[in-house]
């Protein structure tokens, strides 16, 4: 079954599933136990068929991948070779003598190509390529970072100046003096925050050469601090992490509070509309799986589904026809919590410090016939705009 059959067998499913809600609410609105459980069990259909596109969408890119050429023809006259050469941790040498000492061959050979590279505790900078693909890595694992503005910075802070007051303009009678009216300026600072992770890997799997190794590296560092960099950027305290964007302090602005236990369309459109209009034009809703589950049973005052299902290529699911994002991060729909988000979240600034590193522990794991490595990062986040982005608190 191709993918669109897929899109249109789900919008169908969801059309069964919106009929049977309707259908069966009582005139309170509710259903009784047993309806719920069908239509739980419509909904899942709904839910997994989602997930089955998903699937395949990524096998597409995937294969997509696989099938481009791995060089390009020459098609004019041969231009002059680039002379300028790489250098530092850009280079080819020390891309060859970082794999060398990472799977430990020729150890006593590589050290002064290495030594461009060195951090300040005692591992090795990642070569430029390498660090190019664990970022396009942590962008697939870590659903929030596509939608911030991501900036790199070689050392531990970085201050991003922001307009705090703006200035305004005034009716004036003729010859009348001119009223000064400056924007306030103040700073939002950005700090280095470290993450990291320790890996372990057989000597036999790191001495096959078959085996991909800066791959392997890649997707599980992407995996583990993919994950705890979403999880700080939505609910991170900012003490020691990122500060989240549900955070108490330094979080997204309240837009709106439920009147009562559940999220009405009242709710999520008071909350749509708190936002301002020229953040609306870019505006995603983030937020929980259990949020979305509600938010498919709500209507509109027109009696449509605020939720809605794509049917094309290109074109997510969306509610009140603007996309989301899920994350099992997002704080669930529970009295007193902040449900949903909803921004521009290109206002979220995510600090990358320039080299992320890599060490090996050769002795740690000997005994076990393993080898150790040890994998670190410094970032920081930080929504540097409140007012892009509102959130829906729960009544306590």
């Amino acid at each position: 079954m191709t993918i669109q059959e897929l899109r249109e067998k789900r919008a169908k499913a969801w059309d069964t599933a919106r009929d049977f809600l309707d259908s069966k609410r009582n005139a309170s609105g509710v259903l009784s136990e047993e309806d719920s459980k069908t239509y739980d069990a419509l909904e899942a259909e709904v839910v997994n068929l989602g997930k089955e596109i998903k699937r395949l969408e990524r096998q597409e890119q995937i294969e997509a991948e696989m099938r481009m050429p791995t060089s390009q023809p020459i098609l004019g006259t041969p231009a002059m070779p680039d002379n300028q050469a790489k250098t530092g941790i850009a280079s080819a040498e020390y891309s060859t003598a970082f794999w060398n000492n990472i799977r430990n061959r020729n150890f006593a050979d590589i050290r002064n190509d290495l030594q461009v590279g060195t951090d300040s505790e005692g591992g090795y900078l990642v070569p430029d390529e390498f660090e190019k693909k664990l970022i396009s890595a942590l962008e697939e694992e870590n659903v929030f970072r596509p939608l911030a503005t991501k900036i790199q910075t070689s050392s531990g802070d970085r201050k991003i100046p922001v307009i705090t007051q703006k200035g305004e303009a005034v009716w004036m009678e003729e010859e009348e003096a001119y009223t000064l009216s400056d924007d306030a300026f103040g700073q939002i600072a950005l700090s280095a925050y470290k993450v990291g992770t320790a890996i372990k890997i057989s000597e036999e799997l790191l001495n096959d050469s078959v085996f991909d190794l800066p791959s392997y590296i890649a997707k599980e560092f992407a995996r583990r601090i993919g994950t705890k960099e979403e999880e700080a950027f939505l609910i991170g305290d900012g003490i020691g992490k990122p500060t989240g964007i549900f955070s108490e302090t330094g979080g997204g602005q309240v837009g709106a509070t439920t009147a009562g236990a559940n999220i009405t369309f009242d709710d999520v459109l008071e909350l749509f509309y708190s936002l301002k209009s020229p953040y609306r034009k870019k505006a995603v809703w983030v937020l929980n799986e259990q949020t979305v589950k509600a938010l498919r049973k709500v209507k509109d005052n027109n009696g449509q589904y605020i939720w809605q299902p794509s049917i094309s290529a290109g074109v997510p699911d969306t509610i009140l026809n603007r996309p989301y994002v899920t994350s099992v991060f997002a704080p669930t729909p529970e009295a007193g919590n902040k449900a949903i988000a909803f921004g521009d979240f290109s206002y979220y600034w995510i600090a990358d410090r320039q080299g992320r590193s890599l060490k090996r522990l050769n002795e740690l794991f000997a005994m076990n016939g393993q080898v150790g490595f040890l994998a670190s990062q410094r970032v920081d986040g930080k929504l540097i705009l409140p007012e892009a982005v509102k959130v829906l608190t729960m009544k306590g």
